[in-house]
């Protein structure tokens, strides 16, 4: 099967994704996402099936579709296959059918021969193979301060793995949320089925008691308690294609599901290091270099001597003594050598210095002492940053803790995405978007399969 979508499929696409069929009413979904203590992964419910079902997910920014173990007990009367050659099969990219594929073609697709992929767990980085399969999930409504209904059921794409797969993710988890930059994702899907616009706001909260939130949909506001609208304070980097995938598991000719930003160079404290810039561009051939959002990794990975030039400026503007390092981490500190401030612990600040949309504009993705530091005791605080080797695919793979209690805007139609930087200077957090008792209520009520 080509793994390159033909003109008249990519027309198609435009008008099933077109802006214009937007509700004139500009809300969207809603999905509470927390953090797991044990395995630090970032989990969701999302309710599938018919009757509905509350399912357990690990959220992936960039896996590229939805896939959720049928092999246990997966019981819908809305349950249909995904037939190889149909729009959807193309436009998930998949290099496999299974089933009765006699005769089979493009024009004329056999409905026994069904679209295959590969599911895979990050985690575990293991993938089986995966009948596509179509079946309807529901997300609740929200216009950025109040919480709407929940929306009318509608069918979305995912794969059928077993439960073999589920290896290494946090308990009760059932597969994989994936939210990456493909055209069978959930965000993607949800501008087909339920007309909200192709942006992500992804808000991570650091507490593993008190949800962050993820929203789909139009951009603002996104009002947090006590009545603060962090989306006026958005910076913008261009969002960047890698052309190679960079998941696990892939068939030739795959694009990249993941995001890329463009860091164009680091400073601690305000002074340059000194990195090879070249390892922050991405090689079109090879698909290495750059640098990419992740919520799979729960610190930042960086490239040998990436990390190595990091941690050099970083000991060089923090004068205080170390103390023994902590797997995975190497530049360790008691707490009580460390002042307090609003955001977090009073580190020298990091700096991404990031691509504006012209040659005056240099936005800038901060770090400050919350999201740089990790509490691996009550009494020691490590660096987290984490050495990835000299062969890391993606040089810079920005994780989970770097970005909690900030705002995240992916903006796939206008290709960009937007850092709030840290929500704790405004003095609010990612768990204030919680409007009110009535929702913590209604979330907290759920029943995880």
């Amino acid at each position: 099967m080509a793994s390159t979508i033909p003109l008249s499929l990519f027309l198609a696409l435009l008008f099933f994704f077109s802006p214009s069929i937007a509700q004139p009413v500009k809300r969207r979904a809603l999905l509470p996402v927390t953090k797991d203590a044990a395995t630090k992964q970032y989990i969701t419910v999302i309710s599938q099936r018919t009757p509905l079902v509350p399912v357990k997910l690990t959220v992936d920014l960039g896996g590229r579709f939805l896939w959720v173990d049928c092999q246990d007990n997966y019981v819908s009367s809305t349950l249909t296959p995904v037939i190889c050659d149909s729009m959807f099969c193309r436009l998930s990219q998949a290099g496999a059918c299974s089933g009765n594929c006699t005769g089979s073609s493009p024009l004329h697709p056999n409905k026994d021969c069904f679209c295959s992929h590969l599911a895979y767990n990050p985690f575990s980085r293991t993938s089986t193979g995966t009948e596509l399969n179509e079946d309807v999930i529901t997300l609740q409504d929200t216009d950025g301060s109040t919480l709407g209904p929940f929306l009318k059921p509608g069918k979305v794409v995912f794969g059928c793995a077993d439960a073999s797969i589920l290896k290494s993710l946090a308990k009760g988890v059932k597969g994989i949320a994936g939210l990456g930059n493909g055209y069978v994702s959930i965000p993607y899907q949800l501008i087909y089925r339920f007309s909200r616009p192709r942006k992500i706001g992804l808000c991570l909260s650091s507490s593993t008691t008190s949800p962050g939130v993820i929203f789909f949909g139009y951009p603002e506001p996104y009002n947090f308690l006590p009545g603060i609208d962090v989306s006026k304070n958005l910076l913008y980097t261009p969002l960047l294609t890698n052309p190679i995938s960079t998941a696990g598991s892939y068939f030739g000719g795959e694009t990249s599901t993941d995001y890329f930003i463009g860091v164009k160079s680091i400073k601690v404290n305000g002074e340059l290091v000194l990195i090879n810039n070249l390892l922050l561009q991405i090689n079109k051939e090879t698909g290495k270099g750059g640098t990419k959002i992740s919520t799979v990794d729960p610190y930042t990975v960086l490239e040998t001597s990436i990390y190595k030039a990091l941690v050099k400026a970083f000991t060089h503007a923090l004068t205080i003594p170390r103390v023994k390092k902590v797997a995975p981490f190497e530049m360790c500190y008691k707490r009580t050598s460390l002042p307090s401030t609003r955001v977090g612990p009073g580190v020298p600040t990091i700096e991404f210095v990031l691509q504006g949309k012209n040659s005056t504009e240099t936005p800038s993705f901060l770090i400050y002492g919350a999201n740089s530091m990790v509490a691996v005791t009550d009494e020691v605080l490590c660096l987290g940053f984490v050495n990835g080797g000299e062969d890391q695919t993606t040089s810079i793979v920005i994780g989970g803790h770097q970005i909690e209690e900030n705002l995240v805007q992916i903006d796939i139609d206008n290709k960009r995405v937007g850092f709030s930087n840290s929500l704790l200077f405004r003095q609010t957090t990612c768990a204030n978007f919680n409007f009110g008792s009535k929702q913590g209520q209604e979330l907290g009520g759920l029943e995880i399969m």
